[in-house]
Order: C-alpha cells, then sequence, then structure tokens
C-alpha cells in the first residue's frame, strides 16, 4: 500500500510501505499510484533516478527532480519515520 507524500504538477509522489529493505527512494506516477512507476534514489547528498518506468517526459523529470532536491529532508525525515529508522 502507497504512503502519498505530495502531489506536484499533477503527479503523486509516494513510498510502498513494504520496502523497508531498499534504501530511502520515491516512487512518482501521474495521478493514482501503480507499481511501474518511476522511482527517484534520495541520498544525502543529492537525487539519483532510478529507473523512469512511468514514462515521465524527460522536461516534466528535470521539475520533478528539482522539487524532490528542494525538500529532501522533508522526504527522509518521512522515510525514517515510517519505518522506524
Amino acid at each position: 500500500m502507497p504512503e502519498v507524500l505530495q502531489d506536484f504538477l499533477g503527479y503523486a509522489i509516494y513510498f510502498w510501505v513494504n520496502e523497508q529493505g531498499e534504501p530511502p527512494h520515491v516512487h512518482v506516477s501521474k495521478g493514482k499510484q501503480n507499481a511501474n512507476a518511476t522511482k527517484f534514489w534520495i541520498k544525502r547528498d543529492g537525487v539519483e533516478l532510478a529507473h523512469n518506468r512511468g514514462r515521465i517526459p524527460r522536461n516534466e523529470l528535470k521539475k520533478i527532480e528539482s522539487y524532490i532536491l528542494a525538500n529532501q529532508n522533508d522526504i527522509l525525515a518521512a522515510w525514517f519515520r515510517l519505518f522506524n529508522m
């Protein structure tokens, strides 16, 4: 089940709650959440695109990446709170 964090430009940014074995990351999909979403790793020194299975256009990917980077501290805090780390 996804834990929705934010909505940006019509894209949902969220965690899947059964992925605590992986490093911090978010999934991004247009509209509702789905298993074939785009994934970004959230690192202490930045954001990295893991894959773009959601086929988000490159110009929108850049905007989303910038948004995630600007909010990475809040996203990491939510990750560690959710997964009790």
